[in-house]
């Protein structure tokens, strides 16, 4: 098997992302991901602290690499797209053939920009996963600035999505040292099988400036731990073998 969608076929619809798409593909064969199948989706965090990640163009610059990264995996050339703060602000989709300004036409039309629950973001991510009837697992890519708001909420949702067949990469952005992320690096501690049946999430802190990540760099802590999970995830049959 191939890639979901050729290079040929994103150098015609969308020509500024095949290097990205080029990068995403060297880190999937790396991790021996180079023929998987996943749906992709992004969240966003749309809290009053990420202002300036939206207005100098950080998080349009995610949503492509994420973009790039989902055109080897998932046929649609879509990636569905949660937009949250202290509720669900969009439930929308980036598409490789108008991926341009994608970000900026989404949060456009919304409005005041809140705090952070995560629980709501993800009960999203769950909601339209299971409408979807998608066959194959999913990669969430779960971008921040901080912890959430409720973190007993934000645990208990994950425990309970640990059933299902979707994992969760979490992606900080801003300070390194804050202890907004101390609950982050622990939801990969939480209790296996105790609390969860598989380790179903990751975590990354891409630092206070994003976009100076290398792509390489990026896309393997995004797709890093994903082949574990999946193992992990077939041997108690959330998965199919």
């Amino acid at each position: 098997m191939s890639s979901a969608i050729s290079l040929r076929k994103v150098e015609e619809t969308a020509p500024a992302l095949v290097d990205l798409y080029k990068r995403a593909g060297v880190s999937l064969a790396k991790h021996g991901l180079d023929s998987a199948r996943a749906a992709v989706y992004l969240v966003l965090d749309y809290s009053g602290s990420m202002r300036p990640y939206y207005k100098d163009g950080t998080v349009q610059a995610l949503a492509e690499r994420v973009l790039g990264l989902s055109a080897h995996l998932d046929d649609d050339g879509r990636v569905p797209t949660v937009v949250f703060s202290t509720d669900i602000d969009a439930v929308d989709a980036i598409a490789l053939d108008a991926h341009e300004g994608s970000v900026e036409r989404i949060v456009s039309r919304l409005g005041h920009m809140g705090k952070t629950s995560y629980h709501l973001a993800m009960d999203a991510v769950i909601d339209h996963y299971l409408d979807s009837g998608a066959k194959d697992p999913a990669l969430v890519v779960f971008q921040t600035d901080g912890g959430p708001i409720s973190r007993p909420a934000a645990e208990r949702w994950l425990c309970k999505a640990a059933k299902l067949p979707l994992f969760w990469q979490f992606i900080g952005f801003g300070d390194p040292d804050s202890k907004q992320f101390d609950f982050l690096r622990k939801l990969d501690e939480l209790p296996v099988p105790g609390r969860r049946v598989v380790d179903n999430a990751g975590f990354f802190h891409a630092g206070a400036d994003p976009c100076s990540v290398p792509d390489a760099v990026l896309y393997d802590r995004l797709v890093g731990e994903f082949p574990s999970w999946l193992r992990a995830a077939r041997g108690v049959g959330i998965v199919p073998a």
